[in-house]
C-alpha cells in the first residue's frame, strides 16, 4: 500500500464528504471533529485540503505542537503546502529581542496570503498569531517585484532598498542586508529564506538566481522575486492590524483546544503587561507604542476568530452549540520496546482483518524491523501463518489505529521509544561559515610562520612593478622591521601562527640560522614520537587477538533501539568498530567526536557485541562522577538486554569494592565501568575481551604505561571529544585507527545562546522559565571563595528553589552527593566551578548561565554549553560578561563566535581554533606545546607531515607499501614577470581577495580549478583575462611538481627549470627524469640543460604565454606517459 492509496481512502471516507459539504455551504458555522488521535487529526484535515483546497488556518497549542503538525502535512502533501507562522521574538514576552529569520518567515507567509489569497496552509500558535501584522496596503507599497529581462536601474533598486533601511555590504548574509559588486546586485529580501543575486547586463535584467549566504554561490534560478524589508520594523511605525483581517474572510480556522489557545493569549498579554507596562519603547525606532496597538487581547481575538468557520478537533470542543463528526480512533499503544509483544499485536490485528502500516521516514529503520521480526519466534497460535505489513517511508508525529477503517497506523519512533524531531526550515540568520571565515581569515598585524624564514607579521597585499607589469604579493614584515615580500603562489608555504594561549611569539631575523635549527630540533622530536606510535601499531597488528562473532538479532534489536536516528559518521564507525572486532589483530581505534555526538553509543554498542560474545569488557573514564553517569547510561540502555554492569570508584567502600572484584573475578560481571581504579593490581578479569578509554588524555603518565602493556593483547576503543584536527588525520593514519565523528545528531535543538551583561532580573528570568517547564539549570561560577555568596543572591532572586553547591575543593563524599541530587531532579540549580565541563550528562537541565564567561577559551565554553540541549527541548545558555568596551579582543571574539556558532556540531569548527593545539599535544604527547608555542600550530602541522612521510619512506618501508602517486617534490615555487592576479577592480575586498588567493593555491585537480572560476563569475561577474592566467599557473606548477621540477621561473620570454636539488635522489635514476632527458634531446632547438654549483636546470625559450610553458611540460609529461602505460 502507497501513501498516495491511504490520502485516497481518507479523501472517500464519509467524514471528508460530510466535511466538504458542510464546508461549501458554510453553514453551520461551528464544526467539531470528535475522536481524532495521534496524528490522525493531520492526516484527515491533509485529505480534506485535497479534496477541496481552500484558505486554511490551523492553530495548535505551541510553537513544538505547530511544528510537529506543518511537519505532518508536509510529509504527506509535500513541501512548501505548509507554512509555519512563527512569533516574532526569540522568546515569549521578551519583546525587546526580535528573531530574524522568524521575522522573514512571517513576512514569507504574508506574500504567500497576499500573492494566493484563495488557496493556502499555514499553521500557527497562540504567541505568534494574536500579534499584529503589516496592513496590506503597507505590504504593497513596501514590496518590490523584480523580474527576469525587465528593463531596471541599479540605482533605482539601491534607492528602494537604501530607503527602506537596508544595509550595504561587502558581502550579504543575512535579512536586510545588500552589496553591489559591477553589474551584480546581491540582496537578502525578508520574503525568501535565500538571498538573491540579481545580474545586469546595461541596465536589463540577464539573471536572477537565489544564493547560499554560506558559500556565497548560486542555488538555483529565479525568474522573478519579492523584495520585502523588515515588516517587524516597519509594523513600529506605521499601521497594522490582526493577523485576522490580513486573511480572506472565507478562511477556515481549524483549532485544537480552542479553550487553551484562548487562556494562552490571556496569559501571554498579562505577561507582557507585568514586563513592559502599557506602553513599550522600542529603541531602533526611538518611539513608545501601546501594548494593544502590537497585540490581540483575548476579546479582540475571540470575535477576529468567529467571524469565521471554526473547525474544533482536541480534547474537547469549547462552543456546545458545534455540529460534531465523529472518529474511532485509539493512540498507537506502547510496547516498551518488547518485540514479541508488538509481533503478537501485529498478528492479532491482521486476525481481526485490520491492515498493518508502519511508518518510518528511513528505509534502514525499516529493514531493522524486518530483520528483528524475522528472527523472532512466531507466537504458538501463528505458528507457520506469514506476517503481513506495510511498510511506508513518511514520518508521522504519533501513531493510532482507525476502527471505521480498519486501519493501524504505527510510526518507527513510537516502537523504539525515540525522540522524534520536527524538521523546521533552514534559516541563515548571521551564517556560521561567515564568522569561521573571519576567525581565520589573516589581518593585517597577525603572526605568520613562513616555512623558510620563521615568524614575522603579515602587512596586507601590495602591488609591485615587476618588468612594467603589475603584480600581487604578500608583504612580510621581520625583526628590524625587514621587508619580505613573497607571491601570491607560495602562500602554502606561510601559515597563520596560533599558539596556546594567543601568547606573542618573537620576530625571526632574515638570514639567521636560528630558525633553521629550531625546525630541524622539531622535526627530530617529532620522528622519535611517530617512531613510538607506528612501532606500537606494528607490533599490534602482528599480534593474534581474539575475532569476535558476527552481529546476532540482539545486536540490531540494541541499535535498533537508540533513541536518536543515527548519523552517517555515527553508523560509519559503529561498523568500523564492529570490523575490527572481528579481525584476528587486537583493535586499536579512536573516535573523536563533539560533545554530545553519540560516541558513547558506539562505545555501548561495542561492549555489548563482546558481551554477547561471552567477553567482559572494561570502561576506563577520568572522573568518579563520569563512571557514575556512564554506569547509569549503560544500565538503562542495557535493561533488557541479559547483560550484567557494575562500577568501582571511590564512593564504595571497600566491603563492596570486595564484592565486585570477587564477581569480576568469577566471569559474574560483564561490563565494568570505574576510574583508573580498575588499573590496579588487585583486579582480576575472567575473560577480558575490550578496554574502552574514555578522554584518555586526562590520564596520568602511570595508568597510560599501563594502558600500554593492556593494549597489545586487548582490543582497545578510545573516545575523545578534543578534535582532531584535519591535517593530522592524514598523517597519523599509518600509526592509529581514526573514526571522526563531525555530524551533529538531527534530533536535537541548537542551543540559543546569548552574551549578558551580568544581570538580575535576566537571571531571575531564565532560572524562573526552565523551572515552570519543569527543567533544570547549570549556573557556572568559577570562583570557590565566593560561591556561597553568589548562592545567596540566587535564594534572594528566585525563593523556593533548591540550590546544590559543587565545586573541586569539597570533600568527594559530599560533592558527590551534591551532583548525586541534582542528577536525580531533588535540587533546581546546579551552582558549581567548571567541574561540570568533564561530561555530566543530564538530559533534564536546559538552561545554562556562565559568570565571568570572558574568562573561558572558547573550547571550555563550547564543552560546557555541551551539557545543556541534550533532550528534546529548547536550551538556552547565557554568558554574562562585562560591557563589550572593557573586553579584550581575544574575549571579544571568542564570546561573539561562541553565540553565532549556536548549532551543535559547529563546535568542531568553533573549537578547531583553540583545541587544535590541545590536540596534537594530547595525542603527540605534552612536552610537544613547547615547540607549538615557538613555531606555531599551523607550520607544526607541515613538519609533522614532512617528517612522518620521511618515516614511511625509510625506517617503516616495509609496513607502506610504497605510494605510487608520491612524487619526487613536495614543492615547486613559482617566479614571473607575467600579469597574474585578481584585479583590485574585480574583488574590492582585500580580504575576500586573500581568501581567494588561498582558496586558489590550496586547490590540486582540474576540477576544482573549473569550479573555481565558475564560482569566482556567479559571485562577481565574467572572470578577467588576468585570473585565467593566475589559474593557468596553478597548472603549470601541477605539472612541473609531477616532472621533478622544484622552482619554475618565467621571465623575459624564457622558461628556466630547476631540478631536484639532492643530487642523491632516486629521481635521476627514474623512468621521470629519463622522460625528460628524451624531450631535450628531441628538441634541441628549444632547450638547453646545464649546471651550475651542484645544481642541475632546464632552460626553454620562446615562451611567450604561460599557455606556451603549460604546453610545452604537457608534451614532456607525455614523453613519461606512453612509456608508463607500455610498461
Amino acid at each position: 500500500m502507497e501513501l498516495s492509496q491511504i490520502l485516497k481512502i481518507f479523501r472517500e471516507r464519509p467524514q471528508t464528504r460530510q466535511l466538504v459539504s458542510t464546508l461549501l455551504q458554510r453553514n453551520p458555522k461551528r464544526i467539531s471533529l470528535d475522536g481524532l488521535t495521534g496524528s490522525s487529526d493531520a492526516l484527515f484535515l491533509a485529505a480534506l485540503y485535497l479534496e477541496m483546497p481552500h484558505p486554511a488556518l490551523f492553530i495548535l497549542g505551541d510553537r513544538e505542537e505547530a511544528a510537529y503538525f506543518q511537519n505532518d502535512i508536509e510529509n504527506l502533501l509535500g513541501e512548501q503546502k505548509a507554512l509555519l507562522f512563527p512569533s516574532s521574538y526569540k522568546k515569549p514576552y521578551h519583546l525587546d529581542q526580535t528573531d530574524n529569520s522568524q521575522v522573514l518567515q512571517r513576512a514569507e507567509v504574508l506574500t504567500r496570503i497576499n500573492k494566493h489569497p484563495n488557496n493556502f496552509l499555514i499553521v500557527s500558535y497562540p504567541e505568534a498569531i494574536h500579534e499584529r501584522v503589516i496592513t496590506k496596503k503597507s505590504l504593497e507599497r513596501n514590496t518590490m517585484e523584480v523580474k527576469l529581462g525587465e528593463v531596471l536601474n541599479v540605482d533605482f533598486i539601491t534607492e528602494f532598498l537604501t530607503d527602506n533601511n537596508f544595509t550595504r555590504t561587502d558581502f550579504v548574509y543575512e535579512p536586510g542586508q545588500f552589496a553591489i559588486r559591477g553589474g551584480i546586485v546581491d540582496v537578502y529580501s525578508f520574503a525568501h529564506e535565500m538571498p538573491y543575486r540579481i545580474e545586469f547586463y546595461g541596465n536589463k535584467i540577464e539573471s536572477i538566481r537565489a544564493f547560499d549566504p554560506s558559500t556565497q554561490l548560486s542555488e538555483q534560478n529565479m525568474a522573478f522575486v519579492t523584495i520585502i524589508p523588515n515588516i517587524q520594523s516597519g509594523i513600529i511605525t506605521e499601521a497594522h492590524e490582526s493577523f485576522f483581517d490580513f486573511i480572506p474572510k472565507e478562511t477556515v480556522v481549524y483549532g485544537k483546544d480552542l479553550d487553551y489557545t484562548y487562556n494562552a493569549i490571556e496569559t501571554s498579554m498579562q505577561k507582557i503587561e507585568e514586563r513592559f507596562g502599557e506602553t513599550i519603547v522600542i529603541e531602533e525606532e526611538q518611539t513608545v507604542r501601546n501594548i494593544e496597538d502590537l497585540f490581540d487581547t483575548k476579546d479582540q481575538f475571540k470575535s477576529n476568530i468567529e467571524n469565521h468557520i471554526v473547525v474544533e478537533f482536541g480534547a474537547k470542543p469549547f462552543y456546545e452549540e458545534a455540529t460534531t463528526i465523529s472518529f474511532n480512533t485509539k493512540p498507537q499503544p506502547h510496547f516498551n520496546k518488547n518485540f514479541n509483544i508488538l509481533l503478537e499485536n501485529l498478528y492479532n490485528n491482521q486476525k481481526k482483518g485490520y491492515v498493518n502500516l508502519l511508518f518510518s521516514d528511513s528505509a534502514k529503520q525499516s529493514e531493522r524491523l524486518y530483520t528483528i521480526f524475522s528472527d523472532l519466534p512466531r507466537p504458538d497460535a501463528f505458528k507457520g501463518v506469514e506476517l503481513k505489513f506495510y511498510s511506508i517511508l513518511t514520518a508521522l508525529h504519533q501513531g493510532f489505529i482507525d476502527h471505521d477503517l480498519k486501519l493501524i497506523f504505527y510510526t518507527d519512533h513510537q516502537i523504539f521509544d525515540r525522540y522524534h524531531r520536527f524538521r523546521l526550515k533552514k534559516n541563515y540568520s548571521k551564517s556560521e561559515s561567515i564568522t569561521l571565515k573571519e576567525l581565520y581569515s589573516l589581518k593585517p598585524g597577525d603572526f605568520i610562520t613562513h616555512i623558510d624564514h620563521g615568524v614575522g607579521r603579515f602587512a596586507g597585499l601590495e602591488t609591485l612593478d615587476v618588468n612594467g607589469k603589475p603584480q600581487e604579493a604578500i608583504r612580510l614584515v621581520y625583526r628590524d622591521n625587514d621587508i619580505l615580500y613573497i607571491s601570491i603562489h607560495s602562500l602554502h608555504r606561510i601559515a597563520r601562527f596560533t599558539s596556546k594561549d594567543g601568547t606573542q611569539p618573537s620576530l625571526n631575523k632574515l638570514g639567521s640560522s636560528a630558525w633553521a635549527t629550531l625546525k630541524l630540533k622539531t622535526k627530530k622530536k617529532v620522528k622519535d614520537i611517530a617512531k613510538d606510535l607506528i612501532a606500537l601499531y606494528a607490533k599490534r597488528k602482528a599480534q593474534n587477538g581474539y575475532a569476535f562473532s558476527k552481529d546476532s538479532y540482539l545486536q540490531t534489536e540494541l541499535e535498533a533501539s537508540f533513541m536518536y536516528e543515527d548519523t552517517p559518521d555515527q553508523l560509519k564507525s559503529t561498523i568500523d568498530v564492529k570490523r575490527d572486532m572481528e579481525k584476528e589483530y587486537p583493535m586499536d581505534r579512536l573516535i573523536c567526536g563533539d560533545v554530545g555526538f553519540g560516541k558513547t553509543e558506539i562505545a555501548l554498542r561495542a561492549a555489548f557485541k563482546a558481551a554477547t560474545d561471552g567477553k567482559q569488557v572494561a570502561v576506563l573514564v577520568p572522573t568518579t562522577i563520569l563512571a557514575l553517569q556512564h554506569f547509569r547510561t549503560f544500565r538503562e540502555r542495557l535493561k533488557d538486554f541479559p547483560v550484567n554492569i557494575d562500577y568501582l570508584n571511590r564512593f564504595k567502600s571497600s566491603a563492596q569494592q570486595t564484592e565486585t572484584l570477587k564477581r569480576l573475578a568469577d566471569g559474574k560481571i560483564d561490563i565494568i565501568i570505574g576510574t583508573h581504579r580498575i588499573l590496579s593490581k588487585d583486579v582480576k578479569f575472567k575473560d577480558l575481551g575490550l578496554m574502552i578509554i574514555d578522554e584518555e588524555q586526562k590520564f596520568g603518565v602511570a595508568a597510560k604505561e599501563k594502558l600500554k602493556s593492556i593494549r597489545i593483547n586487548v582490543d582497545t576503543l578510545t573516545l575523545t571529544a578534543t578534535p582532531i584536527p584535519r591535517t593530522l588525520q592524514f598523517s597519523l593514519m599509518g600509526a592509529r585507527d581514526l573514526s571522526i565523528i563531525n555530524t551533529p545528531p538531527p534530533n536535537r535543538h541548537p542551543v540559543t545562546t546569548e552574551v549578558h551583561v551580568f544581570n538580575e532580573s535576566l537571571i531571575r528570568d531564565a532560572i524562573n522559565y526552565e523551572i515552570s517547564r519543569g527543567g533544570q539549570v547549570f549556573f557556572i561560577h568559577n570562583r570557590v571563595h565566593d560561591i556561597h555568596d553568589m548562592a545567596a543572591l540566587l535564594m534572594k532572586l528566585c525563593p523556593g528553589i533548591k540550590i546544590g553547591v559543587g565545586h573541586g575543593q569539597m570533600d568527594g563524599d559530599k560533592l558527590e552527593d551534591v551532583l548525586i541530587r541534582f542528577i536525580e531532579g531533588e535540587t533546581d540549580v546546579l551552582l558549581a566551578t567548571t567541574i561540570i565541563e568533564s561530561g555530566l550528562d543530564i538530559s533534564n537541565a536546559n538552561t545554562m548561565i556562565i559568570n565571568n564567561a570572558h574568562y573561558f577559551g572558547l573550547s571550555d565554553l563550547h564543552q560546557m554549553r555541551g551539557r545543556v540541549g541534550r533532550s528534546n527541548k529548547k536550551a538556552f545558555c547565557y554568558l554574562l560578561a562585562p560591557p563589550v568596551t572593557v573586553l579584550t579582543p581575544e574575549a571579544r571574539q571568542r564570546l561573539k563566535a561562541i553565540e553565532e556558532h549556536s548549532d551543535l556540531g559547529s563546535g568542531f569548527q568553533v573549537a578547531m581554533k583553540d583545541l587544535d593545539i590541545r590536540g596534537a599535544g594530547n595525542l603527540l604527547g605534552g612536552e610537544q606545546s613547547g615547540f607549538i608555542s615557538e613555531i606555531g600550530f599551523e607550520m607544526y602541522h607541515k613538519i609533522l607531515d614532512e617528517a612522518i612521510q620521511e618515516l614511511k619512506e625509510t625506517d617503516f618501508k616495509d609496513l607502506f607499501p610504497p605510494d605510487e602517486n608520491a612524487s619526487f617534490v613536495s614543492d615547486c615555487q613559482i617566479d614571473t614577470d607575467l600579469e597574474m592576479r585578481i584585479p583590485d577592480t574585480y574583488v574590492e575586498n582585500i580580504a575576500e581577495r586573500l581568501s581567494l588567493y588561498k582558496d586558489l593555491d590550496d586547490i590540486v585537480t582540474e576540477e576544482k580549478l573549473i569550479a573555481f572560476g565558475e564560482q569566482l563569475k556567479d559571485r562577481f561577474g565574467p572572470v578577467p583575462h588576468q585570473v585565467f592566467e593566475l589559474m593557468d599557473t596553478i597548472r603549470l606548477r601541477w605539472k612541473a611538481r609531477l616532472l621533478g621540477f622544484e622552482k619554475i621561473v618565467l621571465k623575459n620570454r624564457t622558461l628556466k627549470t630547476y631540478f631536484v636539488a639532492n643530487q642523491q635522489s632516486a629521481y635521476f635514476q627514474s623512468p621521470l627524469f629519463n622522460a625528460v632527458l628524451r624531450f631535450v634531446q628531441a628538441h634541441p632547438h628549444l632547450c638547453k640543460m646545464k649546471e651550475e654549483k651542484g645544481k642541475l636546470s632546464l632552460t626553454i625559450t620562446r615562451m611567450e604565454s604561460i599557455s606556451n610553458a603549460n604546453a610545452i611540460l604537457e608534451k614532456m609529461v607525455q614523453y613519461h606517459q606512453p612509456a608508463v602505460k607500455n610498461a
